[in-house]
């Protein structure tokens, strides 16, 4: 089973005022999300975001954002540089890969030697 993470790449406190609570402290967060199996590790290109209050705790969504908050969120986009996206397999799949190389391998030499 596939276990997805989003892991943060960038974070920012920005002093916009929160548009529930008008307090200035926010706090801008970019995740870059990653994929782990039993058989590979994968980065992928998807990246989020998340602005958040410090003091009231509440997720300012884009419909909330007032100027100001979008030309910060803006600037920092540019900033944020995601890891590439690649893909790492574990050691488990090559082991599998080996045993089936391996049986297939004996399969062939029993046949070749006529013992089947």
């Amino acid at each position: 089973m596939a276990k997805h993470q989003m892991l943060v790449i960038k974070e920012a406190a920005i002093t916009n005022n929160c548009p529930e609570c008008f307090n200035q402290e926010l706090k801008l967060s970019f995740y870059q999300k990653h994929v782990k199996t039993l058989f590979y590790h994968k980065i992928t290109n998807e990246v989020t975001s998340e602005i958040k209050c410090k003091k009231c705790f509440s997720i300012i969504y884009p419909v909330n954002w007032t100027t100001d908050i979008e030309r910060v969120y803006e600037y920092y986009r540019k900033l944020v540089e995601p890891k590439k996206s690649t893909i790492k397999f574990t050691a488990l799949f090559y082991i599998i890969i080996l045993l089936v190389i391996g049986l297939v391998a004996g399969g062939v030499y029993l046949v070749k030697e006529g013992m089947i």
